[in-house]
């Protein structure tokens, strides 16, 4: 139990810490210019960068062409407020939690299609998507609730896939690394005046290693990746967006089957096909030129198998198809806008598998066939005071099929005292509402709960952004939330001493600070860090506890060095503080872990190049969920080529 003495002392200490990072590195840099003019999805419409009061980072396809990562949760690791917990190698589970908050608290968007997997809990497995073919990724922290509705309580990613820039455009690259891993890509695309296409196509397989702490097998995955995405403007004031990105493949997974808490080396594998499909047709009427409309149609599509020595055990899938009308009104040279958006979603999960009796504790039918759906209505009024002061306010309402309406708000504030420094401020409410598979899920030791109830939660944020001669960036926010009716998947159903879900009583509160720079010592010499605490608990009969898979302390400092024109070299430095994970009946601490990665680029000239990693290179051996050894000391090599 957390004392509030022990407490003050921890948030003291790490106001000492905010302030020592703040002093270290007021030596630098930015490229604040580069992405102030930068739209991002922090709006019912794309805004641009300054103009939120949000805590935003942008990623771009350099960013990640640099590192040469093969999975992008390696690369949101580096993020102020991130916690990345795998269950052992690539492709194995993988959860987020941002700020403290659950793993389905943060929406996922492919090009602005909702990509969480209803069928898994309405999270967004990380461990099942490529690096490949991506322009850039937009991370907005805090609550969006008001904007996308449920499943943004603690903010949105939004994987922006790439364009073609020229008018023929071939790419192509190849990769070898340990664990026989090979990563190949393909993509071709055209561009004219009025249209733009691009198709890729990836292939990243492994054979892996043991996860279980005893055991020789080996636990690989495959994953195949498909992009397409056109842009088609037939006149001035019309527009049509399409886009498509389906993954599919498998990976091979160990679980306790004794329940002693311990991985077990067993041969299961798990197969998924997901896919996401959009067209979005942007209209500006010719007699109100203020006036702009969308209308977006969304699809997104979900299967998953799993198998035990090649017998099939389980299979969910699960159908969300959305579709909105967005209109939006600008006047006084865009500075003041309102918009009004109406939204229809339909969801679908089924779930089959095999049915258990467990005598005395009940039998137990996994076959589910659910439905729900939901009408909702958002609006939203952005506006400028003055040429410092900007403000915005959101509201939404829901009315959901199978849940009480829900009602969420934000309000934000942001003053510039100057173009290189200004503060901002949030607040707002969110909700989440019960997963099917929390209601209706059942497997070996879960039992679905369908009484469950909506979360709830008010979040109140302060930032302060600074810039200093176009060489220096800081970004600092303070967060605070508390959340009600969390619900809570390791709760034990009395009737069959079994896992089910239920609503915890009191509040669970998270705070904490987040801290971000970018620092360009000079034209070929760049360094990013990041550093978060979070103070993330939960009341339970005593009083409130830790909550599990957060560590309090996270840091990572990389630095990006380009040596001469042909050549380029990174070097990254990722710590995370000890955190607790459930054994039942109780918790264990899982020790703190220091992971160090170089890796360097090598452009043979404009269109060839070369690339290396070295992963864990000190052959750290630490865990981030009990029981699932991390990857150790690993190489990559590749090339790529650009026709």
């Amino acid at each position: 139990m957390v004392s509030t003495g022990n407490r003050i002392l921890v948030s003291l200490k790490q106001l000492i810490y905010s302030l020592f990072f703040l002093i270290t590195i007021l030596h630098g840099s930015t490229d604040r210019e580069q992405y102030e003019e930068i739209l991002v999805s922090a709006s019912l419409i794309p805004i641009s960068l300054n103009d939120s009061a949000n805590s935003i980072t942008l990623i771009t396809a350099d960013d990640i062409d640099n590192l040469a990562i093969a999975n992008l949760s390696d690369l949101l690791r580096d993020l102020a407020g991130f916690s990345v917990s795998r269950s052992g190698v690539l492709g194995a589970q993988t959860q987020i939690r941002v700020r403290g908050s659950e793993a389905n608290h943060i929406l996922v968007l492919i090009d602005g299609i909702e990509a969480n997997n209803s069928a898994q809990n309405d999270e967004f497995n990380w461990g099942n998507i490529s690096a490949s073919d991506i322009e850039r990724i937009e991370v907005i922290r805090g609550p969006q609730s008001s904007i996308y509705g449920s499943d943004a309580m603690s903010g949105i990613i939004n994987i922006i896939t790439k364009t073609s820039k020229e008018k023929n455009e071939v790419q192509a690259f190849t990769e070898y690394g340990s664990f026989n891993t090979t990563n190949n890509g393909l993509s071709i695309g055209v561009k004219n005046k009025k249209f733009n296409a691009r198709f890729g196509i990836s292939e990243l397989s492994t054979e892996g290693e043991n996860i279980s702490r005893e055991g020789t097998e080996n636990d690989g995955y495959e994953i195949s990746s498909m992009n397409i995405k056109a842009e088609w403007a037939p006149s001035k004031n019309l527009n049509i967006i399409l886009s498509g990105h389906k993954r599919f493949g498998m990976n091979e997974y160990d679980s306790d089957i004794d329940f002693d808490q311990l991985v077990d080396d067993q041969n299961n594998h798990a197969k998924f096909n997901s896919s996401t499909t959009g067209v979005k047709m942007n209209y500006i009427n010719h007699k109100i030129k203020n006036l702009k409309h969308s209308l977006f149609l969304t699809k997104s599509e979900n299967k998953n198998e799993d198998y035990n020595d090649y017998i099939i055990q389980n299979v969910t899938t699960s159908l969300k198809d959305q579709i909105n009308f967005l209109s939006s009104y600008f006047w006084e040279n865009s500075s003041q806008r309102s918009s009004l958006l109406l939204e229809h979603e339909k969801e679908e999960f089924t779930q089959n598998g095999i049915i258990y009796d467990y005598g005395i504790y009940g039998i137990f039918d996994p076959n589910q066939q659910r439905k729900k759906s939901s009408s909702s209505l958002a609006i939203e009024h952005r506006g400028n005071i003055n040429e410092n002061i900007s403000y915005a306010a959101s509201a939404r309402h829901d009315e959901n099929s199978q849940f009480k309406d829900g009602n969420t708000s934000r309000f934000e504030l942001a003053y510039a005292f100057t173009n290189n420094y200004r503060i901002r401020s949030a607040y707002g409410s969110a909700i989440k509402n019960p997963t099917f598979t929390e209601r209706f899920g059942y497997y070996t030791n879960f039992i679905g709960n369908p009484n469950l109830r909506p979360e709830k939660s008010k979040n109140l944020e302060l930032g302060i952004d600074f810039y200093l001669n176009n060489k220096y960036s800081f970004a600092g926010t303070f967060f605070k939330s508390k959340l009600e009716n969390e619900i809570d998947g390791n709760s034990i159903d009395p009737d069959t001493s079994g896992y089910t879900a239920k609503n915890i009583y009191g509040l669970s509160k998270r705070q904490g600070v987040e801290l971000s720079s970018t620092t360009t010592l000079n034209e070929n010499l760049k360094i990013n860090a990041s550093y978060t605490y979070v103070d993330s608990i939960q009341f339970k009969e005593n009083g409130y506890f830790d909550e599990v898979r957060r560590p309090k302390n996270t840091a990572s400092v990389t630095i990006l060095w380009k040596s001469n024109k042909f050549s380029l070299f990174n070097l990254n430095v990722r710590y995370s503080d000890k955190q607790i994970d459930v054994v039942y009946p109780g918790y264990i601490t899982l020790p703190s872990y220091t992971v160090l990665n170089f890796g360097g680029k090598f452009f043979l000239n404009k269109k060839l190049s070369l690339n290396f990693s070295l992963n864990n290179l000190l052959d750290e051996d630490y865990e981030e969920i009990y029981g699932y050894s991390a990857l150790g000391f690993s190489t990559n090599i590749g090339i790529r080529y650009k026709f």
